[in-house]
């Protein structure tokens, strides 16, 4: 009898656990960079397990990087093998909305109440509006600072407490760090970051844009991108700067061989650890940024909804809602160096992470010069960057190091014919 009893029990409980897998709505979620994001996604994705048990979040093996990212949800549109979740690079919004593939956001977010007291706000809808719909939230937010390595700095003769704010002065700088150690590079710049980020963070510093208002011809061969890439090649020239892709660069960094290293915040989790206490770090805010109208755009990624489903983008934006809400921001930013765009989170979950953590506060100093990053139109977007890299890279080779405005040229015109809506060549 009671053999009887606890085999029907058993049952029971089977039958239970049966309907609570059947119950649940799974929602497949794929993203970037894992030696970045890895961990990150892990530990929310277990924090929103214990809010809502009745949606499944299942990891995919991540892409590689913001390109693969976008290329595989291309191929994977045409195929119907997306994942219900996608997080991509700030930049290719644009790309993935002409094809139609997220689903718009805005019925989702007008249904929501008192939204901004989760830390929800308009510059987060913004960022991710295309064509006058919201189609992505900001999940990690990344600006470009510096990096300096205080002992190599201190020991040419800087002051801890006022390094330079100007490319003169980080130029000049470089030149007396590595006069006072041969044996390490005075400066490094991630030039070749994804989607000519650091490209256009000189020229948006100064006040400049990538294309006139309609987006039909070139517009970063202006003074604002003459400065830009002479600065670049001054890098090169006046502050020695060594042709290292940017994982070489940050290895140098980290390991004391090169006194200041530009890039993005994204870095700096990363970089702390590979420094240890090898030498006291200190992050300072991106040179030359002139008022009023000088921006940094805002790299980093955001979240969007691809599956096809009710249910499942249902269940999708409670998961978009939590990677993006005050809890899941605040993991994000605990684990990376990337800055929450959750007003929230930074508000109250982070506050006194950031009193001990100063050196991820810079960034967040310059989020009032937040803008977006640029997105070339037309299916050429993605080759238009490419086009870009390989001119700034005869820069930074040495190939035409000393002829920076006859590069710029080159680009500007190259960039024109590759634009839709094209009238006449680039002047």
């Amino acid at each position: 009898m009671l053999k009887r009893m606890t085999v029907a029990a058993l049952a029971v409980l089977a039958g239970v656990a049966g309907a609570h897998a059947q119950s649940q709505t799974e929602v497949v979620l794929q993203y970037p960079y894992p030696e970045l994001f890895t961990e990150t996604h892990k530990k929310i994705a277990e924090e929103f397990a214990k809010v809502r048990p009745d949606i499944k979040v299942t990891l995919r093996a991540p892409y590689e990087s913001y390109e693969d990212g976008t290329q595989r949800v291309l191929r994977e549109a045409v195929t119907s093998q997306l994942p219900d979740v996608s997080f991509q690079g700030l930049n290719r919004i644009r790309v993935l909305v002409d094809k139609s593939i997220p689903a718009p956001l805005d019925g989702y977010i007008a249904a929501e109440k008192d939204f901004d007291k989760q830390g929800f706000h308009q510059a987060m809808f913004d960022i991710g509006t295309s064509s006058g719909k919201v189609y992505a939230l900001p999940f990690a937010i990344s600006l470009p600072i510096v990096y300096v390595n205080l002992d190599l700095a201190t020991k040419a003769g800087a002051d801890p407490e006022n390094l330079p704010t100007t490319w003169d002065g980080i130029i000049d700088l470089a030149k007396k760090i590595k006069a006072s150690a041969p044996d390490v590079n005075g400066i490094t710049y991630s030039w070749d970051i994804t989607g000519n980020w650091l490209w256009q963070a000189p020229v948006f510093a100064r006040g400049g844009s990538m294309l006139n208002a309609d987006e039909t011809k070139v517009a970063f061969n202006g003074p604002e991108g003459q400065f830009a890439i002479r600065t670049l090649a001054r890098l090169v020239s006046d502050g020695g700067m060594p042709n290292l892709d940017q994982p070489a660069m940050r290895a140098a960094f980290a390991a004391g061989k090169t006194g200041i290293h530009v890039t993005s915040t994204s870095d700096l989790n990363k970089v702390t650890q590979m420094i240890g206490d090898k030498f006291k770090l200190k992050t300072h805010t991106f040179p030359d940024v002139v008022s009023p109208n000088g921006r940094l755009p805002a790299g980093g990624n955001v979240v969007m909804i691809l599956a096809k489903d009710k249910a499942k983008r249902d269940a999708s934006w409670e998961v978009v809602k939590f990677w993006t809400g005050p809890k899941g921001a605040a993991i994000m930013a605990q684990t990376t160096g990337y800055m929450p765009p959750n007003k929230v989170t930074n508000e109250v979950y982070l506050k006194d992470f950031y009193v001990k953590n100063p050196n991820n506060y810079t960034a967040v100093k310059q989020l009032p010069l937040l803008t977006k990053w640029y997105a070339f139109p037309g299916d050429n977007g993605l080759k238009i960057t490419d086009v870009i890299k390989d001119h700034l890279n005869t820069i930074v080779s040495g190939t035409r190091t000393k002829e920076p405005d006859a590069v710029l040229a080159d680009m500007a015109a190259d960039v024109q014919k590759l634009l839709p809506r094209s009238v006449g060549s680039a002047r």
